[in-house]
């Protein structure tokens, strides 16, 4: 395996964006660039032996500094999703941060991590390759407490996986909440809706909230629910169902809390049966987000030419529960001083024979 560089635009001040190309010996592809410390593509054979690109994205790098929400293929921090009301208390002291929706806090924005370019490195050790972004978050960036330095690096594994592991730390109690917003359309990023493919979920719970709140601060059964996917099921089966869960958020864009005790280990598996294609998702975050892409915009323009529409891909934003910080209940995203925060997250592609 090799890394291949090559330029993929400027920013808007000028500064050159990089894009960088992985392959393995399989054949399989992952391409990801500095600005925003984005995954641009994955490239995976069908079980025919055809090469498609997975991931949804945009063509050139100064794109995803300018893109609407969408946040395709998104390194998101300092704190990814939503925090109710924009504020939190940390040590007795109040922070309030912006108001980006709808009485919300998401994804730390608007200055999102996913609209700077970072500093990168290329890195390999037994038979790997890969590629380190680091970036300097400074005391009150986002409304944030303390100087964080973070990392995330992106591995390609000859048996056709991708790590993801973030690193950081920060000279000041402060709360971290890294994850990653690819979306994946495993029959291609320009084959339509998701519906089809099988989804399975490890988890008996689910958070939600009402009247403003992200979360009330339980966890609800996912037992009869649209949200049980305990054992694989369409995602297209329930996604237009009444019920509230589904009908308020215009498909899935659910917090699943996983049964993984905060330990590395498998969480999800997605097929698509028509191609043969298989996605695994082991992680050692509590929680996982699912978005089935229900409000992607029209007006980005996509790879190869493409349009993306809703529901033409999933992300899965493994993390803390939204609104962690403010539920003691929740498994905290708070790190102290001087501690690393060090999480993982493996995303593990391949076949299944035609049944």
């Amino acid at each position: 395996m090799s890394v291949v560089t090559e330029p993929f635009g400027r920013t808007q001040d000028g500064k050159a964006i990089t894009l960088f190309t992985i392959a393995n010996e399989n054949g399989t592809i992952l391409k990801l660039t500095d600005m925003g410390a984005v995954w641009v593509s994955m490239l995976v054979k069908d079980r025919e032996g055809g090469l498609d690109d997975i991931v949804l994205g945009l063509r050139s790098g100064d794109r995803y500094e300018t893109a609407t929400y969408d946040a395709f293929g998104a390194t998101v921090g300092r704190s990814a999703n939503r925090i109710s009301h924009g504020r939190f208390t940390l040590n007795g002291k109040e922070y309030i941060l912006a108001d980006n929706d709808k009485g919300c806090n998401l994804h730390s924005g608007p200055d999102m991590y996913y609209y700077r370019l970072w500093d990168s490195e290329i890195v390999s050790g037994d038979g790997e390759e890969g590629v380190c972004f680091s970036l300097f978050s400074p005391d009150g960036d986002q409304g944030m407490p303390g100087n964080f330095n973070v990392s995330v690096t992106y591995t390609l594994t000859a048996d056709d996986s991708v790590i993801i592991e973030y690193r950081g730390v920060s000279d000041a109690d402060t709360i971290v909440n890294m994850t990653n917003h690819a979306y994946f359309n495993l029959g291609g990023h320009a084959s339509g809706t998701v519906h089809d493919e099988l989804m399975w979920i490890d988890a008996d719970s689910y958070t939600f909230g009402r009247d403003g709140e992200i979360s009330d601060g339980l966890l609800h059964p996912v037992d009869g629910t649209p949200l049980d996917f305990r054992s694989p099921k369409r995602i297209g089966d329930d996604i237009d169902s009444d019920d509230e869960l589904v009908r308020l958020k215009g498909g899935y864009d659910h917090n699943f809390c996983l049964n993984n005790n905060g330990e590395l280990a498998l969480v999800a598996r997605i097929i698509h049966e028509k191609t043969g294609r298989f996605m695994e998702i082991f992680t050692d975050r509590p929680g996982m987000q699912v978005y089935t892409g229900n409000f992607i915009s029209e007006k980005n323009e996509g790879k190869d030419g493409v349009t993306y529409h809703p529901r033409g891909g999933t992300a899965y934003e493994t993390q803390h529960y939204p609104d962690a910080v403010n539920h003691e209940e929740f498994p905290s995203p708070i790190v102290k001083a001087g501690e690393e925060y060090l999480s993982r997250t493996i995303y593990h592609f391949g076949v299944i024979e035609e049944q």
